[in-house]
C-alpha cells in the first residue's frame, strides 16, 4: 500500500509488515469502533482499542461524574494498552466527546507518547454537540506534530439510552463522509 499525505509520501505496509499507520480509539458505545473501522478499512495499518488498567464504570453517570472529576484535578487514568510508538509514522485518534473535552484516556496516551515528527488525525464520534476543545487539546498536547484537520460525526446519545447509532442507513451514509475526509486531508490508499 503506498499513501500519501499533504503530498508527502507515507510508506504504508504489506501483509507482512504491518505498516506505519496506527488507528487508535477510545469507545464507549461503539460508535467511535465503527468509524476507526472504516478507516482501517481505507487505509489500513494497525487498529488498536486503548485501553484503561481500571476501567471505567459501566453506569452513565458514575462515568459522567468521575471523569468531570479528572477533568478538574487534571488526573490521567493508566493506561492498559502499550503502543510501540516509535513504529509509526502516520497516528490516527479517535475518541467520543465527553463534557465537551477530549477524554482523559485519550490525554493520557497523548501524555503518555511522543508524537513529535509524526502525523497525527484526530477523529471524533459525539451526542450532536461537536467537538468541544478536544481537538484544541490534541493540538496543544502535540507541538511537534502535524496535525491534519480532523473528522466529528454524530454517535450515540448514552444519556438517552441511544448506544450504537452508527449502524444501517447511518454506517453507509458515514463511511461515505470518512472517504471523503480522507481524500480532503490528502490520505489515499492505493492498491
Amino acid at each position: 500500500m503506498h499513501l500519501r499525505s499533504g503530498g508527502a509520501d507515507l510508506q504504508g505496509g504489506t501483509p507482512s509488515d504491518p505498516g506505519r499507520i496506527l488507528i487508535i480509539y477510545l469507545s464507549r458505545t461503539e460508535n467511535t469502533k465503527a468509524v476507526a473501522e472504516m478507516i482501517h478499512q481505507e487505509v489500513g495499518g494497525d487498529l488498536v482499542a486503548l485501553e484503561l488498567q481500571n476501567p471505567y464504570p459501566e453506569a452513565y453517570h458514575a462515568i459522567v461524574k468521575q471523569v468531570a472529576e479528572e477533568n478538574e484535578s487534571g488526573y490521567l487514568p493508566p493506561l492498559k494498552t502499550i503502543v510501540p510508538i516509535k513504529e509509526y509514522d502516520l497516528v490516527f485518534i479517535g475518541f467520543p466527546t465527553w463534557g465537551m473535552q477530549l477524554p482523559p484516556p485519550i490525554k493520557s496516551f497523548l501524555d503518555q507518547y511522543d508524537l513529535s515528527g509524526k502525523t497525527v488525525v484526530p477523529f471524533n464520534t459525539n451526542a450532536g454537540y461537536g467537538v468541544g476543545s478536544s481537538f484544541r487539546t490534541i493540538r496543544e498536547m502535540c507541538p511537534g506534530s502535524n496535525i491534519l484537520d480532523g473528522f466529528s460525526t454524530k454517535g450515540g446519545i448514552e444519556r438517552d439510552g441511544i448506544y450504537l447509532a452508527i449502524k444501517g442507513e447511518r454506517y453507509t451514509e458515514v463511511k461515505r463522509d470518512v472517504q471523503s475526509w480522507l481524500g480532503k486531508i490528502g490520505i489515499k490508499a492505493t492498491h
